[in-house]
Parts: C-alpha cells; sequence; structure tokens
C-alpha cells in the first residue's frame, strides 16, 4: 500500500489510500491472513522515491507468489485476490484511479502474475 500510496499522492490523500489499502489487507482469511497479519510490522519501506520503493515491493511480490505457487497454489490464489483487493479498495477512495495509481496497479499485478 505504501508503493501505491507514494504513486498516487496527486490526486488523493496517500494516508487515506494507505489506510484503506491496509484494512483490506488486514481482512484476509486462512494462512495468508495470519502472515500478512505477523509481517506487516518491522518491514522496511522507506525509499526515498517511489523508484527505490518499487526496487523492494515489486521483486518482493513477484517472490513471494512463487514460493506460494510451490508450497500452496491455494494460498497463492488467496495472496493475489487479497492484494487485488487492497488495490481496489485504494483507488474507490478517490473515486477511481488516477493514471499514475492506474500505472502502478498495472505494474503491482504484473509483478504478482511474473512468478
Amino acid at each position: 500500500m505504501s508503493l501505491l500510496a507514494a504513486a498516487g499522492a496527486a490526486g488523493g490523500s496517500p494516508h487515506r489510500i494507505a489506510s484503506d489499502g491496509s484494512i483490506a489487507l488486514a481482512s484476509a482469511t486462512g494462512p495468508i491472513g495470519h502472515v500478512l497479519a505477523d509481517r506487516t510490522k518491522g518491514v522496511n519501506l522507506n525509499g526515498k522515491s517511489v523508484a527505490q520503493l518499487a526496487e523492494h515491493v515489486l521483486p518482493a511480490l513477484t517472490g513471494a507468489m512463487g514460493l506460494l505457487k510451490k508450497q500452496s497454489p491455494a494460498e497463492a490464489d488467496n495472496f493475489r485476490s487479497t492484494v487485488i483487493l487492497a488495490i481496489e479498495a485504494a483507488a474507490t477512495q478517490c473515486g477511481g484511479p488516477s493514471p499514475t495509481r492506474a500505472e502502478m496497479t498495472r505494474k503491482i499485478i504484473a509483478a504478482l502474475d511474473a512468478a
């Protein structure tokens, strides 16, 4: 959500984007819900630019999907659906995605599907 908020600050409150998306992530169920609840603390998302943040987030999403596909394809689907739900929740806060948020959404989904 930090990456989407940073990329979409124009046209909407970055705090609100992050908040709405984070609420969606926190609503995850099953093993993915437990992992997201445990792992959200202490994650380093302190990039000084959107590019630096993307260099951490996008490969991490691809790696997580690759690992999940090997270990539990159903949970991989759950994770992908949860991330997309969070993106959609964040986008609706501003009445829909701006071109910048739409492009970042495309990159996030591409990272999920690259695994």
